[in-house]
């Protein structure tokens, strides 16, 4: 075999053994630009059209807008998960209670 081929096939063993680096696309977690874009000129034109005090007066205009206020509007702003006092973030039972109650009792 010549001194040639004994080199490729040793540089294209070696490559078949490496797998390729990584090295396109967006990190994890990264925020694109053109969402940063679209995010900075909604909160502009939420401004130049009155802001929160504009945003109330929308919602108390129907209870339509209201509804969709509460609904849509305020949940986007909720944290996506809750956690509990617990040392890993569970939730935290004291106690349970049975009540017994009489209906129609005078």
């Amino acid at each position: 075999m010549s001194e040639s081929k004994i080199v490729k096939a040793a540089v294209a063993s070696e490559m078949a053994a490496k797998p390729a680096a990584k090295t396109r696309g967006r990190p994890k977690k990264a925020v694109s630009l053109s969402t940063l874009t679209v995010r900075d000129a909604i909160a502009k034109a939420g401004e130049e059209l009155g802001g929160a005090l504009r945003l109330a007066q929308w919602a108390r205009e129907d209870p339509t807008n209201e509804k969709a206020f509460w609904t849509v509007l305020y949940l986007k702003i909720l944290p996506l998960q809750v956690n509990g006092a617990g040392e890993n973030g569970e939730h935290l039972i004291s106690d349970i209670a049975i009540k017994l109650v009489k209906p129609n009792a005078d």
